[in-house]
């Protein structure tokens, strides 16, 4: 969704500007222009020139419907690993970076993802991601969305995310089918 027409923000909202990664207000009454809504959330680019980005919590405040992910009613064996596996990676691919239109697990952002069965039952996930500059203030942010979307995967009662350095992203690692869809190739 991009939107060539401003959008009037009905409610003050928290965002979170791009790429700092500092919090910033929207005010009531302010303009803004949608730049994508995947993955449950909105970047917008405000009448300022800043970009931000817009939990989907806070959709109202924009006059759209929360389109966060749900996939509830999923049928998968909770008891191996690798049919919860299989669904971890599912909701990876609904985080996505707020200034490019591309998933996580595209872009080749995910360096590791590891499902164990825990012995007092569920599972313990543990994901290691980068980001495509160090410089970007994005880290903790996608951490939290890809805590939380890894959370609400039935059987999942831990999870551990951590941002990684090594090896350094470069743009090899995005996926072909994601080099088509931004016309790299």
């Amino acid at each position: 969704m991009k939107s060539d027409a401003p959008i009037t923000v009905f409610r003050d909202c928290e965002a979170v500007m791009i790429p700092s990664g500092d919090k910033l207000k929207l005010a009531a009454g302010s303009r803004v222009w949608v730049t994508q809504a995947l993955g449950g959330s909105f970047t917008v680019m405000t009448d300022r020139g800043f970009m931000a980005r817009v939990e989907g919590k806070d959709a109202d405040a924009l006059g759209l419907q929360d389109a966060t992910a749900s996939r509830q009613g999923i049928q998968i064996s909770q008891d191996r690993p690798e049919d919860v596996e299989k669904l971890v990676w599912e909701r990876l691919r609904t985080c996505f970076d707020p200034e490019i239109p591309v998933n996580i697990v595209d872009l080749g952002l995910i360096y590791h993802c590891r499902v164990t069965a825990l012995s007092e039952g569920g599972h313990k996930v543990e994901v290691q991601f980068t980001l495509t500059a160090q410089g970007c203030g994005m880290g903790e942010i996608l951490k939290v969305d890809i805590q939380d979307k890894i959370m609400g995967v039935p059987g999942v009662k831990q999870v551990h995310v951590e941002l990684v350095w090594d090896p350094p992203w470069n743009q090899s690692m995005i996926s072909e089918p994601a080099k088509l869809q931004l016309g790299m190739v």
